[in-house]
């Protein structure tokens, strides 16, 4: 181990024997990252598993979901064979509509009521479970809701500063389906490493998926 370099236990295991060997044993902790690719390239699953580790572990995870509901989760713990009992899971899927019905009668730009308070949802819930994992999936519902880049990256950069502030390791996922390149480019800055996932159609055999190292990583 060269000098300055973390060791191994120190690391976040990420609940897939491969990508903690590419890692070097796991995440560096208490950090942002960021999980890149289209729907249905596995991005839900990496989540998952990485949650699932840290609870094996005894410790406290949250994930914040904007686009799968509840049952949609389960399902999915299911049809891997896990039970997700130990990870808090905070569902707003259905917020963002009952805040606009509920903004048209007010003063207020609806965009900011809705950004407003599911901030201080998302904040109240970390505070009450204090997770040291969390995941939020996904990103796209985040930049619809800040409606512009600069409000964008100034949520984003207040969500990895209080989590930071918490010793919180986390994820941010991102479908790519809302995205310009500058929005790509403002996240990936912000975020610690970046991890990218993709999955390619092969003429013969299976289906085949990759992943990317990540950048800008702590390691």
């Amino acid at each position: 181990m060269s000098a300055g370099e973390e060791p191994a236990s120190a690391r976040c295991d990420t609940g897939t024997s491969g990508l903690n060997h590419i890692l070097g044993g796991g995440f560096p902790p208490n950090a942002l990252y960021l999980v890149q690719g289209e729907p249905g390239v596995g991005k839900t699953t990496l989540a998952l598993q990485f949650l699932l580790a840290g609870a094996r572990e005894g410790k406290s995870c949250l994930y914040i979901t904007f686009s799968e509901t509840s049952e949609e989760l389960f399902e999915v713990a299911r049809s891997h064979g896990w039970s997700l009992d130990g990870i808090g899971i905070l569902e707003l899927s259905n917020f963002a509509q009952q805040l606009t019905a509920e903004a048209e009668s007010t003063l207020f730009d609806p965009a900011d009521i809705e950004l407003q308070d599911v901030t201080k949802i998302i904040f109240d819930e970390v505070e009450r479970i204090k997770p040291t994992r969390a995941v939020f999936d996904s990103v796209s519902e985040l930049r619809l809701l800040s409606q512009s880049a600069l409000r964008y990256r100034r949520q984003i950069l207040s969500i990895k500063q209080f989590l930071a502030a918490r010793a919180c390791t986390t994820f941010l996922l991102d479908d790519l389906t809302s995205a310009d390149s500058r929005d790509d480019r403002q996240l990936e800055s912000v975020c610690h490493g970046v991890i990218a996932l993709r999955r390619g159609e092969s003429a013969y055999g299976a289906e085949r998926r990759q992943i990317k190292h990540p950048q800008n990583s702590r390691q």
